[in-house]
């Protein structure tokens, strides 16, 4: 295959699921993992995809635009597992959390899944399967009704009104973007409200969200970075970043990166 043809072939592929990984590709087409990694950096060149670590993404920029569960998972998959496992030592056995929708909160869920006594509020459709089928004894799973969005999320006024009479210790947030202006936001305009009602069950506000996040403004806030108490990150973050929101008054902690054989290990157990 030319390279031409195998960039079209990549092309085709982000613009259908989102997003594609660089293991993927290799196997589909046949070749090295450095010859996929110069045919995503040339259609970055061209401005035709969003490189990322271990693939690439479909470019848009639009505010309104909500990729699904599946093609957020298949992106930093690395920097979640760790900021997944950096955020389950917050958890203590007999404790009452929120868990949003999200693929970082997902992976999330199953680093706490053997946590006992836990008590899950959730509006994810993942994670509370997730926890239904692996949970530790003990564990309660809450999950709110409402509409299915792409991202696997349940939003809309019967998710806000479940969660107005929830109270949980701390609340463990995804999102699609931060920025020091918009805050937190999301391409899903009854996201942000179902959201909100989480934020207003907790007595504080985590969030979980790889670097590659900060810049990412979607159509509507969530919160301000002020109303947020804890950001669990990847050290790819810049410091420009970091300063932003230190100023904001948010503790950040920046997950040490696990290793590919913890990766795999924790996932077997799924």
């Amino acid at each position: 295959m030319l390279a031409s043809q195998r960039r079209a072939t990549i092309l085709g592929l982000v613009e259908d699921s989102g997003a594609v990984r660089v293991s993927e590709l290799v196997e589909q087409l046949g070749v090295s993992d450095m010859t996929v990694r110069r045919d995503i950096e040339q259609l970055a060149t061209e401005g035709l995809v969003e490189r990322v670590h271990g693939g690439a993404l479909a470019v848009g920029g639009r505010s309104s635009e909500e990729p699904g569960f599946t093609a957020k998972s298949a992106l930093m998959q690395a920097q979640k597992n760790s900021i997944a496992m950096a955020a389950a030592q917050l958890v203590e056995p007999g404790a009452a959390i929120g868990i949003s929708a999200g693929t970082t909160t997902y992976e999330f869920a199953r680093a706490v899944r053997t946590v006992p006594d836990l008590t899950v509020v959730t509006n994810s459709v993942p994670v509370a399967q997730l926890l239904h089928e692996s949970g530790a004894p003990g564990q309660t799973v809450v999950l709110t009704g409402g509409i299915r969005t792409p991202s696997d999320a349940l939003v809309g006024p019967v998710a806000v009104a479940a969660l107005r009479m929830l109270h949980v210790d701390r609340l463990f947030l995804g999102v699609h973007g931060m920025d020091a202006r918009a805050g937190l936001t999301t391409p899903n305009l009854v996201e942000a409200e179902t959201n909100q009602a989480l934020v207003e069950t907790a007595r504080q506000v985590c969030v979980l969200a790889d670097h590659s996040k900060w810049g990412t403004v979607g159509l509507s806030t969530i919160i301000p970075l002020a109303s947020v108490d804890l950001l669990v990150t990847d050290p790819g973050l810049g410091p420009r970043a970091q300063q932003a929101l230190t100023d904001a008054g948010v503790e950040v902690v920046l997950a040490a990166p696990t290793t590919a054989r913890t990766a795999r290990n924790q996932r077997s157990q799924a």
